[in-house]
């Protein structure tokens, strides 16, 4: 007679639980990609305005391969290292797949992610900016940039202050040559995201910044209404992340 501990149970339930997952990522891009439709509509917007990222962090290179197989193209990753050790065979299967960085960068990963990456959505600082613009010219690659703004001004999140952005997304433009593409905020946990959305506009808006990355799987849908041009959706696309050895 075998004996299974309560641990052994509920690390299977939870591995059938994101095995079964697995079969659904590219169901739920259909559905996510239905709902952009309709959200984008609603607001009386263009629903090609509008792009899925694809937060693949901690999730498998099979879970990506399969939404890479349905023909989704654009995808996020926080960490360097993990999009070193995933993303180099993919993009050589999947040339046009699209990587966005929406992690915080380090100066000291800034060759790597330059030569990894194709949109860095986390410049948030002077120093930065200058890594940026002496690797890319050395490198080549001028990639697009997102400028992070901490429209909560919380100390424990990185991102440039409000007060700070007009002078912040100048700079970058004038002083380091950088290729400014849009701001990305993340609203406070506890605050009404909606209001954090409008801000970040009003901020793009004066400044003359095309593209807008905010809201994830919880508030994608208001982000849209608000001027969103790129959504962030991990949970909603593949499902809770694994459990971690």
């Amino acid at each position: 007679m075998s004996v299974v501990s309560d641990t052994e149970t509920n690390a299977s339930d939870a591995e059938k639980k994101y095995s079964g997952a697995k079969s659904t990522a590219s169901t739920n891009l259909s559905s996510l990609s239905t709902r952009i439709v309709r959200a984008s509509l609603k607001a009386g917007r263009n629903p090609a305005d509008v792009l899925l990222v694809a937060i693949s962090k901690a999730h498998t290179v099979e879970r990506i391969r399969e939404t890479l197989s349905a023909g989704h193209r654009a995808y996020g990753e926080n960490r360097i290292q993990e999009a070193l050790q995933k993303w180099p065979a993919l993009k050589s299967d999947y040339p046009d797949a699209q990587l966005h960085l929406v992690g915080r960068l380090q100066t000291n990963k800034v060759r790597d992610a330059v030569a990894l990456f194709d949109v860095i959505e986390t410049l948030d600082r002077p120093r930065l900016a200058a890594k940026l613009a002496e690797e890319m010219s050395r490198q080549s690659r001028h990639l697009p940039c997102f400028i992070q703004v901490n429209t909560g001004e919380e100390p424990q999140k990185v991102g440039i202050s409000p007060k700070d952005a007009d002078l912040f997304i100048q700079a970058c433009r004038v002083e380091y040559g950088l290729n400014i593409h849009g701001l990305m905020c993340i609203p406070p946990r506890n605050e009404e995201s909606a209001v954090h959305f409008a801000f970040l506009r009003e901020i793009a808006r004066r400044n003359d910044v095309a593209s807008l990355s905010m809201g994830m799987s919880a508030d994608f849908e208001t982000a849209i209404e608000l001027g969103a041009t790129h959504v962030r959706l991990g949970t909603a696309v593949f499902g809770e992340r694994p459990i971690k050895p």
